[in-house]
């Protein structure tokens, strides 16, 4: 069967992130005998006029849309990204009878509503890896569904997750735009974040590639698409299970350095761990800190306090590690005391940027949903399609969107609204300075730092 893939994400900020899962699925089609073809939404400029044309060179049996996300779960700068796939649908419609499936990790957050809102025929729900090579094998054959969401009854194994088949042309699209290429050692969350739909979309137990199979995508990525950063996509990098380590020293073991970025849980590591990282490339990292006391990481589920995030920041800094930190303010057990409180954390902490976020999107069989139901945020009846943020009782919007603007005021390397500074990034990239250029924020308030001290002297 000839099936058309389609990457329908249209977020471009803080920069590029090429369609990882599409070329995951385009790589198990293949496999099993099928013809696909990848198309990118964001390289071809949004068009759908595109679309077409592609669609009319291809003529595919069967098109499936990958859908990452849902929006951009920021309350200051709220967007919405179905509509763009809605067009993509409508175009499809006039342009072919092929039946159109749409998957990926947004879409499987809350499939029904999404369906029917795009109008797609089919939804996967789950690993599309598996379930678009059971919909194309059963299509071969003339069998196919009933119109509605399908869905797994459990996950893939991790060495049965293939490696991605990246397509030269989106690729140096995305290398250009931003420098960044995406592996995934592993799926799966043991974490219990009241927020995350991580767990439900992946399952709670770690599912780890296998180190050699991850080492091979980094090699091809390095030798055929002449790659010179890496963005490990995992939902957490350093899993408690240590499974991250195999990968690092599968590539000390091969020679393989080559700059790369990770999200990083702010616990478990210690010198010995960053130093082999370090040595196989690590630049900067992401940590998922995203409360900023103790009262509110507690209350998000996490496993660790504030002081574990200081000395987190303080272990990578040591090592020469650039740091970010995403932080979320409304969360429950929120107060104005904890809001303050949060502000003198984040100002504290030392060589890093942080971005601030204000209210939690609140997403379909989370704990937060319940939180926001039973305390009369939310009613049972929202389908959550349209954004919906969590603040907590007690705290006025207004309260916190002053309280933030004038908390961080001035401070340039915490970052509120957190997309203030898309542009820029943007723009550097574009200049071709590669990576998260989280280092470069740093680099640049250590100076401003520095020139602080020179004019008191």
């Amino acid at each position: 069967m000839k099936v058309l893939l389609i990457g329908a994400n249209v977020a471009s900020t803080p920069y590029y992130v090429y369609p990882l899962g599409l070329s995951m699925v385009a790589s198990a089609l293949k496999k099993a005998g099928h013809e696909a073809r990848q198309f990118d939404f964001l390289k071809n400029q949004m068009s759908v006029e595109s679309i077409e044309k592609e669609i009319r060179s291809f003529l595919p049996d069967i098109i499936g849309i990958s859908l990452r996300n849902i929006d951009n779960v920021n309350l200051m700068n709220n967007q919405r990204y179905l509509d763009a796939v809605k067009e993509i649908v409508s175009k499809i419609r006039h342009v072919t009878e092929a039946p159109v499936v749409i998957g990926g990790s947004g879409f499987s957050i809350m499939p029904e509503a999404i369906l029917k809102e795009v109008g797609a025929d089919h939804g996967i729900v789950g690993e599309g890896e598996s379930l678009m090579v059971q919909f194309a094998d059963n299509a071969a054959k003339g069998m196919y569904p009933e119109k509605g969401c399908i869905r797994s009854s459990g996950h893939m194994k991790g060495h049965d997750i293939p490696s991605a088949c990246y397509d030269p042309d989106i690729m140096e699209f995305y290398l250009k735009s931003g420098n960044i290429a995406s592996v995934q050692t592993k799926r799966g969350c043991t974490h219990r974040c009241v927020y995350c739909s991580y767990p439900v979309l992946e399952g709670s137990v770690i599912r780890p590639r296998n180190p050699v199979s991850v080492a091979d995508d980094i090699e091809t990525l390095i030798d055929t698409h002449k790659a010179s950063y890496i963005f490990f996509t995992d939902s957490v990098f350093n899993d408690d299970d240590g499974s991250y380590l195999g990968v690092i020293e599968e590539m000390k073991k091969r020679n393989i350095y080559i700059p790369w970025t990770a999200f990083f849980k702010p616990e478990g590591l210690n010198d010995k761990d960053v130093e082999l990282m370090k040595e196989t490339g690590l630049k900067a990292v992401e940590i998922g800190a995203d409360a900023s006391t103790d009262i509110t990481l507690k209350k998000l589920g996490k496993s660790f306090r504030f002081k574990d995030i200081v000395k987190c920041n303080d272990l990578f800094a040591r090592h020469g590690i650039a740091t970010a930190h995403f932080y979320m303010f409304g969360c429950p057990g929120e107060t104005r005391e904890t809001v303050m409180a949060g502000l003198e954390n984040i100002k504290s902490l030392k060589k890093t940027v942080s971005f601030i976020f204000m209210g939690i999107r609140i997403l379909p069989d989370t704990i937060l949903q319940r939180i926001a139901v039973t305390e009369g945020l939310l009613s049972k009846e929202n389908t959550l399609l349209e954004s919906a943020y969590y603040i907590a009782p007690g705290i006025e919007k207004e309260w916190l969107e002053k309280t933030l603007t004038e908390g961080f005021s001035g401070i340039k390397n915490c970052i509120f609204p957190p997309d203030a500074m898309d542009g820029s990034l943007q723009f550097l990239h574009k200049l071709g300075y590669p990576g998260s250029l989280w280092d470069m924020l740093v680099q640049a308030d250590k100076k401003r730092r520095r020139e602080r001290v020179h004019e008191t002297d």
